[in-house]
């Protein structure tokens, strides 16, 4: 999967757990779906219509009430379906809050190796220097990633780095995207 739609998935903060969920085997209608991931209605839908604009959902055919239509994973949708479930499965309830952030992913996924704030904005354009490092603070005290300081530079530098539960979401998600 190529980092830009890794990043159009985590833009939508209940698109990871829709995702999981199907990819679990929850029934693709949207009670069921809603129930199993706890999002208020609004954003619920709001994640499902992005989901299908982006390609990786779509209605099933055939199946459903006009009103109470059923969806299903495109092919597309089936992989990042299982690499969110992989996501789901090494993070506990806890820590939902900061999986649901747009850049969490993003940032974890880029920190595959102990890499400088200017190396993870090279591998994600498009986000901005406030966002980056509100993200890097918040994983930061949640103890996802470890910040140190590299004297010997000149002038000395930060060193970010994957830990603990970023860790392992970093090992998921490092292999399964394309940067660049």
């Amino acid at each position: 999967m190529d980092i830009a739609l890794f990043v159009n998935i985590t833009s939508r903060a209940w698109a990871l757990p829709i995702l999981s969920n199907l990819h679990e085997g929850v029934a693709g209608r949207q009670a069921p779906l809603l129930a199993a991931t706890g999002a208020s209605r609004t954003a619920f839908s709001q994640s499902l219509d992005h989901l299908i604009a982006i390609g990786l959902l779509e209605r099933n055919p055939g199946h459903g009430h006009p009103l109470r239509p059923e969806f299903r994973l495109t092919p597309r949708g089936k992989t990042a379906a299982a690499i969110a479930n992989k996501i789901q499965t090494v993070s506990g309830d806890e820590d939902q809050d900061l999986l649901r952030r747009s850049w969490t992913l993003p940032v974890l996924t880029s920190l595959h190796a102990p890499s400088h704030f200017n190396e993870i904005k090279r591998n994600l354009q498009t986000i901005t220097d406030r966002a980056l490092s509100q993200s890097l603070k918040s994983m930061e005290v949640r103890n996802w990633v470890c910040r140190s300081v590299d004297d010997a530079a000149r002038p000395p530098r930060s060193i970010y780095q994957a830990v603990n539960t970023g860790g392992e979401i970093s090992r998921i998600t490092a292999p399964e995207i394309r940067f660049g």
